[in-house]
C-alpha cells in the first residue's frame, strides 16, 4: 500500500510537469464538491500502479524518482523570477507552467504573417501536396476487400441492400447511402450518423485509419461546453461517422442525428461551418488558422495575423466581407473530403504555418497517423466528423472577435479570434439573433447594476458586495433551502473556513487541487482556506462512534468557500472566487442508496419547480479507469435506476455510458431557463472513495467476526449550487422581474397627495410588520411618474392611496404590469400577500 501510494504520488508529479494546465478548465463554481473536479488525474495514477507486481512498483518508482530530481533541477536553473513564481505553492503562472516543447522562445509566429493577402501563394502549395497523398491514400484503399454488411436501425430493421438490390459493402457504403435507401429527404437533412460496429471487417485498423491519436480540438471543445468522447470499450465501437464515408463492418445501431434534435449534430453542424470560415479568413487576409472548435452554442477560429505592428488585428469591418465570403462557399456546395495523412505528410502539408507544425510535432506520436479534411481551398488537420458538403449551411453570422494568446498563455503569440454561428435555416438565425437581444437585456450584470443589488471592486476581484436588495434575495434563496432542509431531514452545520494542508493531502486535494486553493502560512505550517465542503463533513461523520441505526445522516453547510480562480476567468456571478453552495452529504449504508436518491430527486423537483424551470436527468454510469469493486458500482447504478424509474418512470431520463467520474456513479441534472437554455445547477453524486480515505465507518451490529464495521456511502448533493451562480440565472430567467415571495422590492405605496403621507407612512409600517418590504414615494413627482418609476423598478405592487382610501382604511393595488386589481383593506392585502410567499409566488 505504501509503495503505491508513493507511486501515485510521483507518478502524478511526472504527468503534471508533462501537461498544459495554464487555466482551470472547470467552472469551479458548479455545483460539485470539490474531489468530483479535482481528482481525475488519480484514476490513471491509480490504474497504473495498481497493476504492477511489488518489483515493478519498486523498480517504477526508482524511475520516478529519476524524473522528479531531474525536473527538480531544470527547476532550480530556471532563474530567479520562475523560481519566486513557481515556490508560491498557488496556481500556476503563465510564466512557469509546462509548454508544448522546450523551446527557449514563445514566440513562433514570426514570418509567417506580415499583412493582410488575398489567396497567398501557399494556399495552393498546400493543395498540391493533398492531391499528392491522396494518391497514395487512394492506392491503399484499391487493395481493400470489399465484404458485404447489415446496417441494424434504431427500431431494430435490418437493411442490407439499396433500393436497386446492390449489397452494403464496407469500404463502398457509406451512412448517406443508407439513408438514401429509406428517403433522400432523410440523407439531405442528416448532419451526421452515430453509428454503432457489431465488428470491424479484417483489414480495417484504426491506427492505420488515423483513429488511434489524440483529439488536438478535445481540450478547446471542452472549455466551450462539449463533453469529452467516452473512453471505454463499448463506446469506442460507437463513433460519429461521416455520412459520405464509407463503413468498415457491420452496423448493430445507426441513427442519423439531424441539427434540431442532436446536440452532436449541431457540433458537428458548427465544426464544419467552423472550417467553412477558416476557409473564408484565409482568402481574405492570408490568416494562418490555429484552432478552430465547435462550442455548444456556435464556434470560434483563432488566427495569427502578425505582431502589433501589422495590419492583421480583427475589426468589426471585417464582418461583412468574412459572411459575403462565407456565402460564396456555401454556393459552391464544397465536399468535405477527409484524408489519413503521417505525421511527416501532415508536416509537409502544413509547413508555415508554426502553430499547426507545433501541434502536429507534440500531440502526434512518429511512426502514426491523424487526418486532414479538405473544404475547397482550406485544408485542416482535424479529427472531424463533417457535414457532406459546405451547402448545408444555409445561415451564417460573424458574431464578435477578440485577441487572445496561442495555447491560452500570455507569453505566446498574440492571435486574433473571430466567433460564428451557423443555421441549417434562415429563420433559425433569426430566431437565434432575437434571443440575443433578449440575452443582452437579461444579462444579470446588467440587471444587478440597474435594480442595485450587487458591485464589484478591483480591491476584491471575484468577490461580491451584495447591496442590501440584492442581499434580500441572496438571503431569501439560502432560508427556502433550510425550510425543504427542515422539512426532509437534514442538519445545518457550522464548518471553519479555514484548514491546516494535511486535511488536503488526506482527501486527496492538495496534490490535484492545490493551485486553485488560497494557502498562507500559520506558524511555520502550510493552510489554505477550504474551496469544498465536504472533507470537513468527512471529520465530522469520523467524530464519534456511528451505527446503522443513525444512518442517514445528513450534513448541510452553507459555509463561505473560496477558489482562487483566474483573474481573466472571472465573469460576474457565474465565476467568483468566494461564494456560498447549498452543499449537503448524506452519509448512509448501501441498501439506502435509492431512497436517498429519490429523496434528493423530490428536493430538486420541489425546488425548480418553484423557479418555473424544466429539467432533465441523465444517470452517467462506470467509466474504464473506475476506482472500486465493480459489483458495488453495479449495485449502485442499478439503485440509481430503480430510483430515476420511480421518479421520472421508465424512458424519463437517459444513461450516459461510460460518464461517472472514477469515485462513483451519477445523475447529470439540465435545468431550462425562459430562453430554453441550459443550466447544470443541481446534482446527486455517490462517492466510495472518500469515506475510504477518511477511514469512514459505522457499527452494523453484527457479531460475525470481521463483519462489525462497515463503510458508508457518501453522496453529495446540490440543488441551487452556488448560491451565486444560480442568483445570476435566476435574475436572466426571470429578466429581473423577481417573483412576489423572492422580490426585493414588492410594495411602493404611492400617496396621490401629500396630504395622505401620514396614512402611507402607517400603511408601510403594517406591511413592515409583516415581514414584506415597503416603501413610499414622498417625492415631489406627479402621480402617474411615481406609478411608472415603481413599475420600472420593478416593485410588485403599486399601493395607490387618495382621500376615498384614507376614510375607508384601505389601499387601490396596481400591479407593475399597470393592471388594476381595485381596493381592499390593509389587513385582507396583508393576508394575500401572506398567501403569495408561503405558496412561493
Amino acid at each position: 500500500h505504501t509503495l503505491e501510494q508513493k507511486g501515485r504520488e510521483l507518478l502524478h508529479d511526472d504527468r503534471r510537469a508533462k501537461t498544459n494546465e495554464e487555466a482551470d478548465k472547470t467552472n469551479s463554481n458548479q455545483p460539485h464538491c470539490g474531489n468530483i473536479a479535482t481528482m481525475a488525474t488519480e484514476e490513471s495514477t491509480t490504474a497504473a500502479m495498481s497493476n504492477l507486481s511489488i518489483e515493478d512498483k519498486q523498480a517504477e518508482i526508482a524511475l520516478l524518482e529519476e524524473k522528479l530530481r531531474n525536473l527538480k533541477e531544470d527547476v532550480a536553473q530556471s532563474g530567479d523570477k520562475e523560481n519566486k513564481a513557481g515556490l508560491q505553492g498557488r496556481r500556476a503562472k503563465a510564466s512557469t507552467g509546462p509548454r508544448m516543447d522546450d523551446s527557449t522562445t514563445n514566440l513562433i509566429g514570426g514570418e509567417s504573417f506580415l499583412k493582410r493577402e488575398v489567396n497567398p501563394a501557399w494556399i495552393k502549395v498546400r493543395a498540391d501536396i493533398y492531391d499528392d497523398v491522396k494518391k497514395r491514400r487512394d492506392e491503399e484503399l484499391s487493395k481493400k476487400i470489399p465484404v458485404d454488411i447489415e446496417v441494424t436501425l434504431p427500431d431494430g430493421k435490418v437493411l442490407s441492400e439499396d433500393k436497386e438490390g446492390n449489397k452494403y459493402q464496407a469500404w463502398h457504403t457509406t451512412p448517406f447511402d443508407v439513408a438514401c435507401t429509406i428517403s433522400r429527404g432523410l440523407a439531405d437533412n442528416t448532419a451526421v450518423a452515430r453509428v454503432t460496429y457489431t465488428a470491424y471487417v479484417p483489414d480495417y485498423d484504426p491506427e492505420e485509419d488515423g483513429m488511434g491519436g489524440v483529439d488536438t480540438l478535445a481540450e478547446s471543445m471542452a472549455d466551450g461546453g462539449i463533453d469529452a468522447a467516452k473512453d471505454d470499450d463499448k463506446s469506442k465501437m460507437t463513433v460519429l461517422w461521416d455520412m459520405t464515408r464509407p463503413l468498415v463492418g457491420s452496423v448493430s445501431k445507426m441513427e442519423f442525428l439531424k441539427f434540431e434534435d442532436d446536440q452532436d449534430a449541431r457540433t458537428v453542424f458548427w465544426h464544419s461551418s467552423a472550417h467553412i470560415m477558416g476557409e473564408a479568413l484565409e482568402r481574405l487576409y492570408g490568416s494562418r488558422l490555429t484552432i478552430g472548435p465547435p462550442l455548444a452554442g456556435g464556434f470560434y477560429y483563432d488566427s495569427y495575423m502578425g505582431d502589433a505592428n501589422s495590419d492583421g488585428a480583427f475589426r468589426e469591418d471585417d464582418y461583412k466581407p468574412v459572411e459575403a465570403e462565407v456565402q460564396k462557399i456555401v454556393k459552391q456546395k464544397q465536399k468535405f473530403e477527409r484524408l489519413v495523412v503521417t505525421k511527416e505528410e501532415a508536416l509537409d502539408m502544413f509547413a508555415g504555418n508554426p502553430f499547426k507544425e507545433q501541434i502536429i510535432s507534440t500531440k502526434i506520436p512518429d511512426g502514426t497517423r491523424t487526418t486532414v479534411y479538405r473544404c475547397g481551398d482550406l485544408v485542416d488537420l482535424c479529427r472531424g466528423p463533417h457535414v457532406p458538403n459546405t451547402g448545408r449551411i444555409k445561415a451564417f453570422a460573424a458574431t464578435r472577435h477578440s485577441a487572445t494568446n496561442w495555447l491560452g498563455d500570455t507569453e505566446n503569440d498574440s492571435l486574433q479570434r473571430i466567433y460564428g454561428i451557423s443555421f441549417p435555416d434562415k429563420k433559425m438565425l433569426k430566431t437565434w439573433l432575437e434571443n440575443q437581444d433578449k440575452a443582452k437585456e437579461r444579462d444579470h450584470r446588467r440587471i444587478a447594476q440597474q435594480q442595485d443589488l450587487v458591485m464589484f471592486h478591483e480591491l476584491s476581484a471575484g468577490s461580491a458586495f451584495w447591496l442590501p436588495h440584492g442581499a434580500r434575495i441572496y438571503n431569501k434563496l439560502i432560508n427556502f433551502i433550510k425550510e425543504h432542509y427542515w422539512k426532509r431531514g437534514y442538519d445545518e452545520i457550522i464548518t471553519p473556513n479555514v484548514y491546516n494542508l494535511d486535511l488536503w493531502h488526506q482527501s486527496g486535494h492538495a496534490m490535484h487541487y492545490k493551485d486553485a486553493m488560497f494557502c498562507f502560512d500559520v506558524e511555520g505550517k502550510e493552510w489554505a482556506m477550504k474551496p469544498m465542503n465536504c472533507p470537513g463533513h468527512c471529520l465530522m461523520f469520523a467524530g464519534k462512534i456511528r451505527s446503522y441505526r443513525d444512518l442517514p445522516i445528513r450534513f448541510a453547510d452553507f459555509g463561505v468557500l473560496h477558489r482562487n480562480e483566474l483573474s481573466g476567468a472571472l465573469s460576474g456571478l457565474t465565476r467568483v472566487r468566494r461564494f456560498q453552495q447549498d452543499d449537503a452529504h448524506i452519509y448512509c449504508r448501501e441498501d439506502q442508496i435509492e431512497d436517498e436518491v429519490l429523496g434528493a430527486l423530490e428536493f430538486m423537483k420541489s425546488v425548480y419547480t418553484t423557479f418555473g424551470m424544466t429539467y432533465k436527468l441523465e444517470l452517467s454510469t462506470r467509466p474504464k479507469k473506475a476506482l472500486g469493486d465493480k459489483e458495488l458500482w453495479d449495485r449502485a447504478e442499478a439503485a440509481l435506476a430503480r430510483a430515476m424509474d420511480t421518479f421520472a418512470g421508465k424512458g424519463g431520463w437517459r444513461e450516459n455510458p461510460g460518464d461517472g467520474a472514477f469515485y462513483g456513479p451519477k445523475i447529470d441534472i439540465k435545468v431550462m431557463d425562459a430562453m430554453e437554455r441550459v443550466h447544470q445547477c443541481a446534482t446527486v453524486q455517490l462517492d466510495f472513495q472518500l469515506p475510504i480515505r477518511f477511514e469512514l465507518e459505522y457499527n452494523t451490529g453484527s457479531k460475525e467476526k470481521g463483519k462489525e464495521f462497515a463503510r458508508p456511502v457518501m453522496v453529495h448533493r446540490a440543488m441551487l449550487g452556488s448560491v451565486e451562480r444560480m442568483f445570476a440565472v435566476l435574475c436572466e430567467h426571470y429578466g429581473g422581474k423577481w417573483p412576489f415571495w423572492l422580490s426585493p422590492r414588492q410594495v411602493m405605496v404611492v400617496p396621490i397627495h401629500k396630504d395622505w403621507s401620514d396614512y402611507c407612512q402607517e400603511v408601510r409600517g403594517k406591511l413592515h410588520d409583516a415581514g414584506f418590504y415597503a416603501d413610499v414615494d414622498l417625492s415631489k413627482a406627479t402621480f402617474q411618474k411615481k406609478v411608472r418609476n415603481a413599475q420600472i423598478a420593478q416593485y410588485n405592487f403599486q399601493l395607490v392611496i387618495g382621500e376615498a382610501e384614507v376614510k375607508n382604511g384601505t389601499v387601490n393595488i396596481r400591479t407593475r404590469d399597470n393592471k388594476v386589481e381595485g381596493e381592499k383593506k390593509v389587513d385582507e392585502l396583508i393576508e394575500y400577500f401572506q398567501q403569495l410567499r408561503n405558496e412561493h409566488k
